[in-house]
């Protein structure tokens, strides 16, 4: 297992390092200037904006950029009003020795801003992953016990949907009906900013129903289908048709024998599914103005804060990097057969 884990982990880090080469171009090429969006001055001097960028390296290339965020640089001060006068001292280490960098924009260490958005995306893809769990191996295992009727179709035809609907659009619709027309959700956020102390529970679960909702509609689709086919899979199996020749029960069956086995490679999507809620928290944070990680990756991008964007990738990767080791993990640990060489 250790030596499998540690050739899985080798073998990740090259796809880490292409992804934040493939996010750093990406984000270099994207028109917009950091400077022009940090300058407070509405006239700043050339002089003012050549110092500032190059005091932020962005005087550099783009690979000598993407080399001093890996190992860092020298300069030793960050002078953001252009005054002459460093307003950020300390030595940038390179996220080779575990400096994410500090935000252009916001003026503070990149690692901070991730650490303080992290629990709120938690929150919300924790909530979605369990709900999408839930209803999506319930809705497949009934269409597996009533295969080829009316209840098969219809929540063949609901997972459908489930695959080909916008989030964002569907997140939208509901802000207009439930939050706008009907008044009975918050449209926002994740708590009156008004109140004070802890947060009732009742309360936050007001905040969490619609984005939890559209977060987790594609994850009941996929596991509701996976589930279907995999149970209806089993079920042809011939220690399922000795089961029923020994006498035993129907319930006995689909529960002992089909069930359990039919939802081992479900398990497995868990850790992929952290990769994948991520990636579309991205969106839902935006449109349900949620404090989160990905409305951070969002207000990132749009400030051209190459620091900020970077480390959010380099937190996704690990991640999702760690959820695919997990789900390798739960295989193993849910279907004795397996053996990793």
């Amino acid at each position: 297992m250790f030596k499998y884990l540690q050739r899985r982990v080798l073998q990740a880090i090259p796809t880490f390092f292409g992804v934040t080469i493939l996010s750093f171009m990406i984000m270099i090429s994207a028109p917009g200037d950091p400077v022009a969006m940090i300058t407070y001055s509405p006239n700043p001097s050339p002089e003012a904006i050549a110092s500032l960028r190059r005091q932020l390296g962005l005087d550099q290339p783009p690979l000598v950029q993407y080399v001093y965020w890996l190992i860092g640089n020298d300069w030793t001060q960050i002078d953001i009003d252009g005054d002459g006068i460093g307003d950020k001292p300390g030595d940038r280490l390179g996220l080779l020795r575990g400096d994410l960098g500090q935000s252009i924009k916001q003026r503070r260490p990149v690692m901070d801003l991730i650490v303080q958005r992290i629990p709120a995306t938690l929150r919300l893809g924790v909530a979605a992953l369990a709900l999408g769990y839930f209803i999506g191996v319930t809705l497949g295992v009934l269409a597996a016990v009533f295969h080829r009727t009316w209840i098969d179709q219809v929540i063949r035809v609901v997972s459908v949907i489930g695959n080909a609907v916008p989030a964002f659009w569907l997140g939208l619709l509901l802000i207009i009906v439930f939050g706008v027309q009907l008044d009975l959700l918050p449209i926002s956020g994740m708590r009156n900013i008004t109140q004070r102390g802890p947060q009732p529970f009742g309360d936050a679960l007001r905040y969490m129903i619609m984005p939890v909702s559209v977060l987790s509609l594609n994850t009941i689709a996929f596991i509701s289908r996976f589930t279907r086919t995999q149970i209806l899979e089993v079920l042809q199996q011939d220690y399922v048709r000795t089961a029923y020749a020994k006498g035993l029960q129907s319930r006995a069956v689909w529960f002992r024998h089909a069930l359990r086995n039919g939802l081992l490679p479900v398990a497995t999507f868990l850790g992929p599914s952290i990769g994948t809620l991520l990636a579309g928290s991205v969106i839902i944070e935006q449109v349900f103005q949620w404090p989160g990680m990905g409305k951070l990756i969002i207000d990132a991008v749009f400030t051209r804060d190459y620091p900020l964007v970077m480390g959010s990738v380099v937190v996704a990767s690990i991640m999702f990097i760690m959820g695919v080791l997990l789900s390798d993990i739960m295989y193993v640990i849910l279907d004795p057969r397996i053996r990793l060489e």
